[in-house]
Protein backbone atom coordinates (compact mmCIF):
# COMPACT_ATOMS: atom_id res chain seq x y z
CA UNK A 1 0.00 0.00 0.00
CA UNK A 2 1.34 3.55 -0.53
CA UNK A 3 2.77 5.28 2.11
CA UNK A 4 2.84 8.95 3.22
CA UNK A 5 6.36 10.14 3.86
CA UNK A 6 7.46 13.44 5.63
CA UNK A 7 10.79 15.09 5.97
CA UNK A 8 11.29 17.69 8.22
CA UNK A 9 14.06 19.93 8.22
CA UNK A 10 15.42 23.36 9.31
CA UNK A 11 16.74 24.86 5.92
CA UNK A 12 15.67 24.68 2.33
CA UNK A 13 18.59 22.18 1.78
CA UNK A 14 18.51 19.76 4.96
CA UNK A 15 16.46 17.22 3.27
CA UNK A 16 17.95 17.11 0.12
CA UNK A 17 21.14 17.02 1.01
CA UNK A 18 20.85 14.75 3.96
CA UNK A 19 18.11 12.09 2.65
CA UNK A 20 17.74 12.99 -0.90
CA UNK A 21 18.00 9.21 -2.25
CA UNK A 22 15.76 7.71 0.22
CA UNK A 23 12.48 10.13 -0.96
CA UNK A 24 13.50 9.51 -4.64
CA UNK A 25 13.31 5.76 -3.64
CA UNK A 26 10.12 6.63 -1.78
CA UNK A 27 8.93 8.16 -5.09
CA UNK A 28 9.83 5.66 -7.40
CA UNK A 29 7.52 3.06 -5.14
CA UNK A 30 4.63 5.53 -5.56
CA UNK A 31 4.72 6.53 -2.04
CA UNK A 32 3.60 10.30 -1.20
CA UNK A 33 6.40 12.49 -0.09
CA UNK A 34 5.73 15.75 1.60
CA UNK A 35 9.27 17.81 2.98
CA UNK A 36 8.49 20.64 5.39
CA UNK A 37 11.40 23.20 6.18
CA UNK A 38 11.20 25.47 9.29
CA UNK A 39 12.86 28.45 7.45
CA UNK A 40 11.15 29.97 4.84
CA UNK A 41 13.14 33.55 5.22
CA UNK A 42 15.90 33.63 3.53
CA UNK A 43 16.33 37.73 3.33
CA UNK A 44 18.81 37.99 5.53
CA UNK A 45 21.42 35.19 4.07
CA UNK A 46 23.90 37.05 2.28
CA UNK A 47 24.67 34.31 0.05
CA UNK A 48 20.56 34.73 -1.64
CA UNK A 49 20.19 38.52 -0.46
CA UNK A 50 17.57 40.09 -3.09
CA UNK A 51 16.88 36.39 -4.50
CA UNK A 52 15.48 34.41 -1.70
CA UNK A 53 11.72 34.22 -2.87
CA UNK A 54 13.76 32.68 -6.32
CA UNK A 55 15.38 30.24 -3.88
CA UNK A 56 12.22 28.95 -2.43
CA UNK A 57 10.54 28.87 -5.04
CA UNK A 58 13.35 26.89 -6.91
CA UNK A 59 13.63 24.90 -4.58
CA UNK A 60 9.76 24.06 -4.53
CA UNK A 61 10.47 23.49 -8.51
CA UNK A 62 12.85 20.95 -8.05
CA UNK A 63 10.89 19.24 -5.61
CA UNK A 64 7.98 18.96 -7.35
CA UNK A 65 9.57 18.28 -10.63
CA UNK A 66 10.57 15.06 -8.65
CA UNK A 67 6.99 14.27 -7.35
CA UNK A 68 7.73 15.53 -4.07
CA UNK A 69 5.53 18.72 -2.20
CA UNK A 70 7.85 21.17 -0.19
CA UNK A 71 6.46 23.59 2.41
CA UNK A 72 8.22 26.14 4.00
CA UNK A 73 7.30 27.84 7.25
CA UNK A 74 7.71 31.34 7.55
CA UNK A 75 10.59 31.64 9.90
CA UNK A 76 14.15 33.20 9.59
CA UNK A 77 17.11 31.95 10.64
CA UNK A 78 18.10 31.44 14.46
CA UNK A 79 14.53 33.41 14.71
CA UNK A 80 12.53 30.95 15.85
CA UNK A 81 12.51 28.59 19.35
CA UNK A 82 11.26 24.80 19.88
CA UNK A 83 8.40 26.17 22.16
CA UNK A 84 4.86 25.25 22.02
CA UNK A 85 3.68 27.61 19.10
CA UNK A 86 6.22 25.96 16.59
CA UNK A 87 5.53 23.15 18.07
CA UNK A 88 1.88 23.75 17.00
CA UNK A 89 2.56 25.13 13.56
CA UNK A 90 4.34 21.94 12.65
CA UNK A 91 1.71 19.48 14.32
CA UNK A 92 -0.91 21.55 12.06
CA UNK A 93 1.20 20.10 9.31
CA UNK A 94 1.41 16.29 10.55
CA UNK A 95 -2.53 16.59 11.14
CA UNK A 96 -2.84 17.28 7.88
CA UNK A 97 -0.45 15.20 6.46
CA UNK A 98 -0.62 11.97 7.90
CA UNK A 99 2.53 10.55 7.71
CA UNK A 100 3.03 6.75 7.67
CA UNK A 101 6.60 7.84 8.55
CA UNK A 102 9.01 10.70 9.03
CA UNK A 103 12.21 11.50 8.55
CA UNK A 104 13.87 14.21 11.27
CA UNK A 105 17.22 16.05 12.00
CA UNK A 106 19.94 14.63 14.58
CA UNK A 107 19.36 16.36 17.58
CA UNK A 108 22.82 17.17 18.64
CA UNK A 109 24.30 19.97 15.84
CA UNK A 110 26.54 22.12 15.27
CA UNK A 111 24.28 24.25 13.81
CA UNK A 112 21.97 25.62 15.90
CA UNK A 113 18.50 26.07 13.69
CA UNK A 114 19.04 22.16 13.41
CA UNK A 115 18.79 21.23 16.66
CA UNK A 116 15.80 23.73 17.34
CA UNK A 117 13.90 22.29 14.35
CA UNK A 118 14.65 18.78 15.47
CA UNK A 119 13.25 19.22 18.98
CA UNK A 120 10.30 21.35 17.98
CA UNK A 121 9.11 18.56 15.01
CA UNK A 122 10.10 15.58 17.41
CA UNK A 123 7.65 16.97 19.71
CA UNK A 124 4.79 17.40 16.99
CA UNK A 125 5.36 14.09 15.50
CA UNK A 126 5.05 12.58 18.94
CA UNK A 127 2.60 14.37 20.83
CA UNK A 128 0.51 15.66 17.71
CA UNK A 129 -2.78 15.43 19.59
CA UNK A 130 -1.97 16.60 22.74
CA UNK A 131 -0.43 20.11 21.47
CA UNK A 132 -3.58 20.71 18.95
CA UNK A 133 -6.08 19.72 21.50
CA UNK A 134 -7.47 17.34 19.15
CA UNK A 135 -8.72 13.44 18.94
CA UNK A 136 -7.50 10.75 16.91
CA UNK A 137 -4.29 12.59 14.85
CA UNK A 138 -2.47 10.01 13.42
CA UNK A 139 0.92 10.00 14.72
CA UNK A 140 3.44 8.05 11.99
CA UNK A 141 4.21 4.76 12.97
CA UNK A 142 7.77 4.69 12.04
CA UNK A 143 10.26 7.45 12.98
CA UNK A 144 13.54 8.20 12.02
CA UNK A 145 16.73 10.64 12.60
CA UNK A 146 19.09 11.32 9.67
CA UNK A 147 22.17 13.15 9.68
CA UNK A 148 23.65 16.24 7.68
CA UNK A 149 26.56 15.38 7.41
CA UNK A 150 30.28 15.82 8.95
CA UNK A 151 30.41 19.91 9.56
CA UNK A 152 26.91 19.93 10.67
CA UNK A 153 25.69 16.39 13.43
CA UNK A 154 28.09 15.49 16.02
CA UNK A 155 27.43 11.92 18.02
CA UNK A 156 25.43 10.33 15.14
CA UNK A 157 25.53 6.70 15.12
CA UNK A 158 23.48 4.72 12.66
CA UNK A 159 21.21 1.70 13.04
CA UNK A 160 20.11 1.40 9.40
CA UNK A 161 20.73 2.06 6.27
CA UNK A 162 19.52 2.50 2.66
CA UNK A 163 21.14 2.07 -0.25
CA UNK A 164 20.78 4.35 -2.88
CA UNK A 165 22.77 3.36 -5.58
CA UNK A 166 20.54 3.49 -8.61
CA UNK A 167 18.85 7.17 -7.17
CA UNK A 168 22.62 8.29 -7.36
CA UNK A 169 22.07 10.21 -10.40
CA UNK A 170 18.74 11.77 -9.57
CA UNK A 171 20.21 12.94 -6.76
CA UNK A 172 22.69 15.02 -8.79
CA UNK A 173 20.47 16.28 -10.91
CA UNK A 174 18.81 17.49 -7.70
CA UNK A 175 20.85 18.51 -4.94
CA UNK A 176 23.57 19.51 -7.93
CA UNK A 177 21.35 22.67 -9.24
CA UNK A 178 20.07 23.83 -6.31
CA UNK A 179 24.10 24.20 -5.04
CA UNK A 180 24.41 26.04 -7.92
CA UNK A 181 21.61 28.33 -7.44
CA UNK A 182 23.01 29.22 -4.27
CA UNK A 183 26.74 30.10 -5.69
CA UNK A 184 25.20 32.09 -8.58
CA UNK A 185 26.75 29.34 -11.16
CA UNK A 186 23.39 29.90 -13.50
CA UNK A 187 25.35 27.90 -16.22
CA UNK A 188 26.42 25.39 -14.25
CA UNK A 189 24.00 21.95 -14.75
CA UNK A 190 24.95 21.04 -11.21
CA UNK A 191 27.88 18.86 -11.66
CA UNK A 192 30.36 21.29 -10.29
CA UNK A 193 28.02 22.68 -7.61
CA UNK A 194 27.48 19.42 -6.10
CA UNK A 195 28.83 19.01 -2.73
CA UNK A 196 31.70 16.78 -2.43
CA UNK A 197 30.65 15.97 1.67
CA UNK A 198 27.96 14.45 0.36
CA UNK A 199 29.59 11.86 -2.56
CA UNK A 200 32.09 11.07 0.70
CA UNK A 201 28.94 10.37 3.05
CA UNK A 202 27.56 8.49 0.97
CA UNK A 203 30.69 6.81 0.06
CA UNK A 204 31.53 6.04 3.28
CA UNK A 205 27.92 5.18 4.49
CA UNK A 206 27.96 2.66 1.59
CA UNK A 207 31.30 1.03 2.51
CA UNK A 208 29.67 0.37 5.82
CA UNK A 209 26.64 -1.33 4.19
CA UNK A 210 28.70 -3.48 1.30
CA UNK A 211 27.06 -0.70 -1.45
CA UNK A 212 28.36 1.61 -3.51
CA UNK A 213 25.83 4.50 -2.06
CA UNK A 214 24.07 4.60 1.14
CA UNK A 215 22.28 6.89 3.34
CA UNK A 216 22.28 6.02 7.20
CA UNK A 217 19.33 6.41 9.64
CA UNK A 218 18.58 5.66 13.21
CA UNK A 219 15.30 4.69 14.54
CA UNK A 220 13.83 6.75 17.29
CA UNK A 221 11.64 3.83 18.06
CA UNK A 222 14.10 0.70 18.13
CA UNK A 223 11.89 -2.05 15.98
CA UNK A 224 12.45 -3.99 13.01
CA UNK A 225 11.42 -1.82 9.58
CA UNK A 226 11.00 -2.27 6.30
CA UNK A 227 11.19 0.63 4.74
CA UNK A 228 9.78 0.70 1.13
Amino acid sequence: MPKTILALGAHYDDCPFGIPGILLKAIRSHHRVVILNVIGNYSQWPPVQGRDRQLVEFSQLLARERGMEMRFLPHASLGFEANLALQQEIAEHVAEIEPDTAFLLWPRDRHPDHEVASAAAMAAIQQPSRLLNRERVKVPKEVFWYDNGPGHTIDFTPDCYVDISYEWDAITAWLGPLMAFVKKNDGDDGRQAFPQSKTILAQYRGLACGVPYAEALRSVRPRPVELF
